[in-house]
């Protein structure tokens, strides 16, 4: 029988009004709502439901958004005792998978994903530091064309390895634009876009963040893994809480792993990846992975409704 990873969106997947729907339809999706606005202090369900977009996508808001999002879902879903085999989440989205893996309580998660977000928003001054999406380059070329920016003084670095042909770089904002302006020449880049950001995320201008995160964390309960949760960092399976702490510290200035984690995946046997949360973005990058995977998006109450857990 082949096996099921839930899989969890990260930044960039928001959207006002998301989870909006499960709020309404299952006590125990509006009991996570409830408890994410308690345990920050203030209404984060408006801001999610009502927005503003300019203050739902400020990092420190995002973060705790989409992670409350995801597990809310996640309980919805739950209804239909579907169990994973692995769970794995996209940079942020790695919270929310540990969550569900039982290593953290919703409320301790959602805390320091918002501290996690303020820290990331804190570590580099604005305009200092960028983000860009490189298409069509392979990665040993476009990591040797950052290697060499890098040396000539200005620091950019592979950021996230989403799938073939899609990579994020990220750094001081002259290394992203020198990658810009030469990384179709140098990388075989077919096209760069920047991306609107507001810090250099995953790369080692995080290290400030990572530092007061380490802080947090040490206050923080974890417990070990009840499912193998792929990191970010390793693209392998861990369940040692004290390991999954010190991963998370170095998540956020090192390069996400995602399309060596669904590999990693791949290899374990397997076969059918259930995304968890707002939109549709991991399901774009498994299918570009390997697109003979089954990748199911539950992203609505609609989603679920029309998802047949005897098939799986």
């Amino acid at each position: 029988m082949s096996k099921i990873a839930f899989v969890f969106p990260g930044q960039g997947a928001q959207a006002v009004g998301m989870g909006k729907d499960a709020f309404d339809s299952f006590d125990h999706s509006r009991l996570i709502f409830e408890q994410a606005d308690r345990a920050l202090g203030f209404s984060l369900s408006n801001i999610i439901f009502e927005g503003p977009d300019e203050v739902l996508k400020q990092t420190a808001n995002t973060q705790p958004a989409l992670l409350t999002v995801s597990i809310a879902l996640l309980e919805a879903l739950q209804v239909h005792g579907m169990k994973p085999d692995y769970v794995a989440g996209h940079s942020l989205g790695e919270y929310s998978a540990l969550v569900a893996a039982g290593v953290l309580s919703f409320e301790d998660a959602v805390r320091t994903v918002r501290a996690r977000g303020q820290f990331m928003e804190q570590a580099v001054p604005s305009g200092q530091g960028a983000m860009a999406a490189v298409l069509g380059a392979e990665r040993g070329n476009l990591a040797a064309l950052c290697s060499a920016i890098t040396a000539e003084g200005t620091a950019v670095e592979l950021a996230n390895v989403n799938c073939p042909g899609q990579i994020v770089v990220s750094g001081t904002a002259a290394g992203v634009e020198a990658v810009v302006q030469r990384g179709k020449e140098e990388a075989g880049a077919k096209r760069i876009i920047p991306l609107e950001v507001s810090g250099p995320f995953h790369s080692s201008l995080m290290k400030p963040a990572a530092e007061n995160l380490q802080t947090t964390l040490a206050g923080i309960s974890m417990l070990d893994a009840t499912v193998p949760v792929v990191a970010n960092v390793t693209a392998t399976s861990v369940t040692s809480a004290d390991e999954i702490r010190n991963l998370l510290v170095e998540q956020v200035y090192s390069p996400v792993l995602w399309e060596d984690s669904i590999r990693f995946l791949i290899d374990q046997g397997v076969e059918t990846f259930v995304e968890i949360g707002s939109g549709t973005v991991l399901a774009g990058l498994i299918k570009k992975i390997d697109k003979n995977l089954r990748v199911i998006s539950i992203n609505s109450i609609s989603a679920l409704e029309a998802l047949k857990v005897n098939e799986l």
